[in-house]
């Protein structure tokens, strides 16, 4: 997973909230500081599971706290399924 994959991720489920913006550097803010709750992270992990074979739990994404941390996370997991 890239980058780009992930802000296509939480783009889609960001839902209807438009003050929430990836643009510029995004990958270090928290979660809750960029807008998502809990409802969008449980979609986020859902998508990833879905798309990439990995399985993300809705408890594992509360506790990766940033996107970096969830871009890390997936590549590790896939790295191991590989």
């Amino acid at each position: 997973m890239n980058t780009a994959d992930l802000r296509r991720i939480l783009t889609a489920c960001a839902g209807e909230d438009e003050s929430i913006s990836l643009s510029g550097d995004y990958l270090d803010l928290e979660f809750t500081d960029l807008g998502y709750d809990s409802l969008a992270l449980m979609e986020i992990a859902a998508r990833i599971n879905q798309e990439y074979a990995v399985a993300v739990s809705e408890e594992e994404m509360i506790e990766l706290a940033t996107p970096r941390a969830v871009l890390d996370r997936v590549n590790e997991l896939m790295v191991k399924a590989a």
